[in-house]
Parts: C-alpha cells; structure tokens; sequence
C-alpha cells in the first residue's frame, strides 16, 4: 500500500501491455508521418513544441532518456533534442527503437521490483526518486499526451488521415 492505495493491480503484465499499446500508437503515427510533405514536418504550429519536427523530438528524447536511465541505474543520460543533427528518417528510427527498447525493457523487469524506487536527476539537473510502477506508467502516459497533441498539430498543417489511437482500439484488435 502506499498512500493509502493499494497497488496490487499494477502487475508487469500490466505494464508490458501498456508499453506494447505505446508502440502500437507510435506506429500509427510513423504512418502518418511518412506521409507529410517537408514543409508540413517543419512549419510552424502552436503547441508544447512549435513544430511536428519538435514534437516528434521531444518523444524519441524523453523515451530514450527513459530507456537510458532504467539501463544505468539512474545516472545523468544524454539527452537526445540537445545533440541530434540527423535526418527526418534518422529521428523516426531512434523513435521507433526507443519505443520498442522500453517495451523490451518492461517485458524483462522482475514484477517483484516494480515498487523498488530508482533516484535520477531529469534533464534540468533536478533530483527525483520514484517507484518503477510509477515511472513506467509516466512513460507511457507521456507519450499519449504529446500523441493528441500531434493529432491537432497534424490537422493544422493540413494533414486529415489521422485514425485513433486510442487504447480502446487496441485492446479491440487483440
């Protein structure tokens, strides 16, 4: 129990079907990504970050930084958006394999070490300690977020061949 709530439900088989739905999401967004001009992957349009471009950046970041911090105990990581000079096709693969890294992670972590806490320091340099449960349910629900977002974002710049992402439709197709 931790405050006052009973965990018990979070089990990694729970967390091994959300990483799963997570990269299932993800490529349904490579898909509409693939099919967005240039000008439309770079133009301007108001949300967190001010392009699909950055968007995009900022979840193959935060999802590497992830990965990176389960593999070494915590430790500073590099963080992707300050250092990446590739291409479109190069930052839709680092998505992908973080993607399918955390997944891979998750489906190998010991359920029993799901409410052990790992301290790490984010990327601003501030000191955090949380339970595994709880950092694997962040990734996840981080992800989700900015995925609306590029919904929106994506409609914006013209593009409609959006579909859902939701977790229902991937619960239905299994």
């Amino acid at each position: 129990m931790r405050n006052g709530r009973d965990i018990n439900f979070m089990t990694k088989e729970y967390f091994t079907e959300l990483a799963e739905f997570n990269s299932w999401a993800n490529d349904i967004v490579h898909g509409w990504l693939n099919q967005i001009s240039d000008e439309q992957w770079s133009q301007t349009v108001v949300s967190s970050f001010p392009s699909i471009a950055e968007t995009i950046l900022h979840l193959a970041s935060a999802e590497r930084a992830w990965y990176d911090r389960f593999n070494n105990g915590g430790e500073p990581v590099e963080w992707l958006a300050s250092v990446f000079k590739g291409t479109r096709t190069e930052l839709m693969g680092l998505w992908k394999q973080a993607s399918l890294n955390l997944k891979d992670y998750i489906s190998s972590f010991e359920e029993n070490k799901l409410k052990e806490e790992l301290t790490f320091r984010r990327i601003n340099g501030e000191e955090n300690t949380m339970p595994y449960y709880q950092m694997f349910a962040h990734v996840i629900n981080h992800s989700t977020f900015h995925r609306g977002q590029l919904v929106t974002m994506l409609r914006q710049a013209g593009f409609t061949g959006v579909s859902s992402t939701d977790m229902l439709g991937f619960f239905r197709r299994k």
